[in-house]
């Protein structure tokens, strides 16, 4: 399918979870939501991530800064799930060109003390300090998601103080299939401002 981008066309990038599959039947409902709820003034961006099944730091890493590097500058990236926790890690390890503007984080498992155990992919405790320096945050988390539980999204509050938390009452590690609310924060007046619109 060919992407037609129009002039003044702001870029998403949006970064796969892990899992067998995961990228044609469960996380293209996800980035179908956000293309729908952002409409035309947004191409959004939905590569399929190296042996989705088994996720791994060195890979995926690796294909992000690639997909990054061929942003415009200014762009807004929103990770889901494992895909989150990569790309985050990715973020504080390596400032990223060009500059990106905001990073969303979804359902993201927290990885590190308190959360999921993993070497390979262990968040720094000074994650914020690392992170591009005036890089909006904003963190979504489901309360009923049984996958990464919701007090994930609060070690990502204590990790990156500058983050703004988003907790959705009744929604699950897909948050329902519906990316609505991310789509309202990427869209508001902070995001456009921060942007340059």
């Amino acid at each position: 399918m060919k992407v037609i981008v129009m002039a003044g066309t702001r870029q998403i990038l949006f970064i796969q979870g892990g899992g067998a599959g995961t990228h044609d039947e469960w996380d293209d409902k996800l980035c179908d939501s956000l293309r729908r709820e952002l409409g035309d003034a947004y191409e959004v961006r939905y590569p399929r991530m190296p042996d989705e099944d088994d996720a791994s730091y060195a890979g995926w890493s690796a294909a992000i800064r690639r997909e990054l590097a061929a942003l415009d500058g200014g762009a807004i990236v929103v990770g889901h799930s494992v895909g989150a926790t990569i790309l985050v890690n990715a973020l504080a390890e390596r400032q990223p060109e060009p500059e990106i503007r905001a990073v969303v984080l979804v359902a993201a498992p927290f990885v590190g003390a308190g959360g999921w155990p993993g070497d390979e992919f262990e968040l720094p405790h000074d994650l914020g300090a690392r992170l591009p320096q005036g890089l909006l945050v904003h963190v979504f988390h489901g309360l009923q998601d049984e996958t990464a539980p919701p007090s994930h999204a609060d070690l990502y509050a204590r990790a990156v103080p500058q983050a703004q938390l988003h907790l959705l009452p009744g929604r699950d590690h897909q948050l329902n299939n519906d990316l609505s609310e991310v789509a309202k924060t990427i869209a508001s007046d902070d995001l456009r401002s921060a942007t340059g619109e």
